[in-house]
């Protein structure tokens, strides 16, 4: 069973959400052509708002959960949202950016492949007026609205509080990293070693990334068992790499190190449950996705929003 140890941050407050769209906001071409006439303010009255929602990857069910989540707030809405999936390319993103800026969304949803290359695209996008709104991950660069996400840095303390508590202060860690140059690897990465550098029994005795990958992250902890077999804990900074882990940590018969993933996807909360996975951090990224149209909703509407909007942290264990 389940057990819901700690909660970290402020739930989202709920925003406030206009019925339409404001007959001035700027950069809605699609309301009508005559965007300044009565039968223009009629449409946006009507709901004719489009979000361009740009996903880092699809191949990943947390991705997938928050993307269903914006569409669901979309529909509810009635607001239209186009998804594109980058599938974890920078050059795709900036490409699907671009597609969105030349279709005249009014409001750009984007979920970082990379916080650094992703910036050249929201500049594109500040000078056509389109507001962007960052989820999950953050940008490096470009105006942005506003920042919808769980505290990362939060979360990875989390996971480190947790393995330095179950090995009493003392033991080898291994470290799966994210995607470099994402935010949430970076900030997760942060987190996590505010913690264990200052513990001096915790070794981080190898440190690589597996991309947020589950078959990397069952290669890349492969490689790392052969060279490294004092391991009793494994922090990994999402729960696809963790999973990949289990199954080399199981192949090589070390089933009792102790793994903590990040996401709280299915399959890691089932694995969990089994006791093959010791812990995961919680978010919910139906929750993001929801709240991410709203605010662009809220935004297109006129309204001030805040410029970052966390979303709750827990840690699920036995």
């Amino acid at each position: 069973m389940k057990k819901w140890l700690k909660s970290v941050g402020i739930s989202a407050a709920a925003l406030v959400l206009a019925a339409g769209c404001s007959t001035e906001q700027p950069g809605s071409e699609n309301v009508g052509e005559d965007t300044g006439t009565d039968e223009g303010s009629e449409e946006a009255a009507e709901g004719d708002v489009t979000i361009g929602l740009s996903v880092s990857t699809l191949n990943n069910p947390f991705f997938v959960t928050l993307a269903d989540g914006a569409e669901a707030a979309a529909e509810e809405e009635g607001v239209n949202i186009e998804v594109a999936d980058a599938q974890d390319g920078s050059a795709s993103q900036v490409s699907d950016i671009e597609d969105f800026i030349q279709q005249g969304v009014d409001v750009l949803l984007i979920n970082p492949v990379d916080s650094s290359a992703v910036a050249s695209a929201i500049e594109t996008a500040n000078s056509e007026d389109i507001p962007v709104i960052t989820v999950d991950r953050s940008a490096e660069g470009g105006e942005v609205v506003s920042h919808i996400a769980s505290d990362n840095v939060a979360g990875g303390e989390m996971a480190a509080e947790h393995i330095v508590e179950e090995l009493g202060g003392s033991g080898n860690v291994i470290e799966l990293t994210g995607i470099p140059g994402s935010s949430a690897a970076n900030e997760r990465g942060e987190g996590f070693h505010n913690i264990v550098d200052e513990e001096d029994g915790i070794e981080v005795v190898a440190n690589q990334t597996a991309n947020f990958n589950r078959s990397e992250g069952l290669t890349v902890t492969e490689n790392i068992l052969q060279s490294t077999d004092e391991v009793d804990a494994l922090f990994a900074h999402n729960d696809e790499m963790a999973l990949g882990a289990v199954e080399a940590l199981e192949a090589a018969g070390m089933e009792d190190v102790m793994v903590v993933g990040f996401d709280a996807i299915d399959d890691a909360v089932g694995a969990v449950e089994e006791g093959t996975m010791a812990a995961t951090i919680a978010q919910q990224p139906q929750i993001i996705g929801e709240e991410a149209v709203n605010a662009a909703i809220s935004v297109d509407s006129g309204e001030e929003i805040e410029d970052s909007i966390p979303v709750e942290l827990e840690l699920i264990t036995e």
